[in-house]
């Protein structure tokens, strides 16, 4: 799975910047407009306007509301997050107080890491995490969530959702996806200087949520001491649904650089310490995190950077060992998951016969297998291959990465099958075919980023739509644009091919990408019962 140089920013980088952070460099930051232009602080002696659809460098200086605000995370700005609504992006430096308590620290971490890469071209939007019960962790998470025949549903809570796509924990609840659900992992905790930190702070515990916006209609108070964010709110959220268990995703598209030394014999004990110390032990959210995923993008291959060695092929089995000795120390029960590629390429630099010994389940990131990276288009999550296939060789469907894994000696019971709540699609493609492996002239346009649109928003196109029928795909193409996405049906084929092969569930990269019904999760909950 070669990263494209046809795309500028992977999707999950594009993600990064919605949690304000997570980047590489200033170079790679998404313009999210035609009006977008780099504002650098030291070509600004004067603080210009705040303006939405603008990439703004870290001390870069704006006014807004007669108030000056310096930049503390590189970001491109989008409606709804104007600098008094995010102190997670900007900080007071004249006009008004500077030490409002709704401003915090960021030095734990910057905001979001993109999510999963997935197994095709660029980044991807993949998600992970889960929990279960499985080999040497001591007990497992149950499946909960009313009858799914024992089938985990997992869902990824983007960290950085609760700016500018305005989704809380609370819309978990509201939709009925938190009765459907087994497990949530929280997109991301970051691993930075062999040490685990917190992705964005604002976002984690520091947000106050009223009453209206809570998800138990009780305010976040500035009490000392107490928990607020999507922290309190997920704690709350398990209150209201005790059968949920939620783990802390680490890493994801962005922020797996770091996993290769950290992995190393020397630093590897201290490394897993600090991120059992950090989301387990600490008191501030105790009770929150049920256990941890690691998404590591990838062992011993490149993934947004090419920080990895030969040997983290070991590393990462001797990584995993250490996570599951740790949390067994601290309690019985505590999970550990990890999102794993489905590109035969990346499967091979795994020791997919021992990980699933220290695992209770694997998360295959089975999406983004193709995307408007590639000069013709093509489905991103198939099912199966297909003969006339033009990138048949690549192997790049769900079945060939689940046959990788089961051949390799890992559980059926064990392994759930990735599934993406958004679409990849192209533009200026050529009327033949429905649009179906035809060439096209770049990326259709999406709200975030251009080939990349959530399934509530495709829904509402009202493009023609088909269903393929060697790869059993879904499709929709009006002529020009062509998109790749799951709907109701085509998820129902995936969630019955799981539980004919006995497979453990499905996963789901993202909560937010879903109707404010929750149309796709009660398709994935309703497949598998």
């Amino acid at each position: 799975m070669k990263l494209s140089p046809l795309t500028t920013l992977p999707l999950f980088a594009a993600f990064a910047i919605a949690a304000c952070g997570g980047l590489g460099s200033e170079d790679d930051v998404e313009r999210f407009g035609p009006e977008a232009e780099d504002i650098d602080a030291a070509e600004q002696p004067v603080a210009a306007a705040w303006a939405p659809y603008t990439a703004y460098a870290v001390n870069a200086q704006v006014t807004y509301g007669g108030v000056t605000y310096s930049c503390v995370q590189a970001h491109t700005s989008l409606p709804g997050w104007e600098p008094p609504i995010v102190p997670a992006l900007w900080k007071v430096t004249s006009g008004a107080s500077t030490t409002s308590s709704s401003t915090t620290s960021t030095s734990s971490g910057s905001g979001g890491s993109g999510g999963s890469g997935g197994s095709g071209g660029s980044g991807g939007s993949g998600g992970s995490g889960g929990s279960g019960g499985g080999g040497g962790s001591g007990g497992g998470g149950g499946s909960g969530g009313g009858d799914s025949n024992g089938k985990k549903v997992i869902g990824y809570f983007a960290e950085w959702g609760v700016y500018g796509r305005n989704y809380h924990v609370k819309n978990i609840d509201t939709s009925g996806s938190a009765a459907k659900l087994t497990h949530i992992n929280y997109a991301f905790g970051n691993v930075v200087g062999n040490r685990c930190a917190l992705g964005d702070t604002y976002a984690d515990y520091d947000k106050a949520y009223s009453a209206a916006d809570s998800v138990d209609g009780v305010a976040d108070t500035w009490d000392a001491g107490a928990l607020r964010g999507s922290f309190n709110q997920l704690r709350k959220l398990k209150q209201k649904h005790p059968h949920l268990k939620v783990l802390i995703s680490l890493g994801g598209w962005t922020w797996s650089a770091g996993f290769s030394d950290a992995a190393l014999p020397a630093n590897r004990a201290s490394f897993v310490s600090s991120c059992v110390d950090l989301f387990i032990k600490d008191p501030r959210w105790a009770g929150v995190f049920d256990g941890i995923d690691i998404d590591w993008e990838y062992p011993a291959a490149c993934g947004s950077t090419c920080n990895q060695r030969p040997e983290d092929t070991q590393n990462f089995t001797a990584l995993l060992a250490e996570f599951r000795g740790q949390l067994n120390a601290v309690r019985p029960g505590l999970l550990l998951t990890i999102a794993a590629p489905a590109g035969l390429d990346k499967i091979e630099k795994i020791q997919v016969g021992q990980i699933h010994r220290h695992l209770d389940f694997i998360n295959l990131m089975t999406y983004d297998m193709h995307g408007a990276w590639e000069n013709t288009t093509n489905f991103h999550s198939p099912l199966y291959n297909a003969a006339s296939n033009p990138a048949k060789a690549l192997k790049y469907s769900t079945d060939e990465a689940v046959t990788a894994w089961l051949n390799g000696g890992t559980p059926a019971s064990k392994l759930v099958v990735g599934v993406p709540f958004y679409g990849r699609g192209w533009t200026g493609v050529t009327s033949v075919n429905q649009g179906v492996w035809q060439s096209a002239s770049g990326a259709a346009p999406g709200t975030y980023e251009a080939g990349i649109e959530d399934y509530k928003v495709l829904k509402t196109k009202g493009h023609p739509g088909y269903t393929h029928p060697d790869t059993k795909a879904f499709y929709t193409f009006n002529g020009t644009e062509f998109w790749s996405y799951d709907n109701p049906a085509s998820l129902g084929v995936k969630m019955r091919y799981i539980k004919d092969k006995g497979l453990g569930g499905a996963m789901f990269w993202e909560l937010s990408g879903d109707t404010t019904n929750g149309e796709l999760v009660t398709a994935v909950k309703n497949g598998l019962r």
